[in-house]
């Protein structure tokens, strides 16, 4: 068994508790979804927010989806200029069969806009 990386965004419209727990649920919903994963099959996972993001850990939204066996952590993006506001990161480590080239990175929202070449 590997252990892969799976990479996603997603922006929130507003930094609202509620927004940021809804969004970051879309967005780990969304990761599970395509790559047909579990819980199970996740090892952790790593969250990051915008600077502009700090009324809600995005991790909470996780534990609501019931990731209460798998570690998670949040961090700050560095605030970089003219970078998109009110984005909420993360990457996944998953354990699975299959090839890096067979998993799906998922940017929804806004966030299509910082992976153009892979938007959905």
């Amino acid at each position: 068994m590997a252990v892969r990386a799976i990479r996603g965004a997603v922006q929130v419209d507003a930094d609202e508790r509620d927004l940021v727990l809804e969004a970051t649920a879309e967005l780990v919903s969304e990761v599970l979804r395509r790559n047909a994963l579990t819980t199970d099959d996740v090892i952790s996972v790593l969250f990051t927010s915008t600077p502009d993001l700090t009324s809600e850990f995005p991790a909470l939204a996780a534990r609501k989806l019931g990731f209460s066996e798998v570690p998670l952590m949040c961090a700050t993006e560095i605030a970089v200029p003219r970078a998109l506001p009110r984005v909420v990161r993360l990457m996944a480590h998953i354990e699975t069969e299959r090839p890096r080239a067979d998993l799906q990175h998922v940017y929804l929202r806004g966030a299509q806009a910082l992976r153009l070449d892979i938007a959905q």
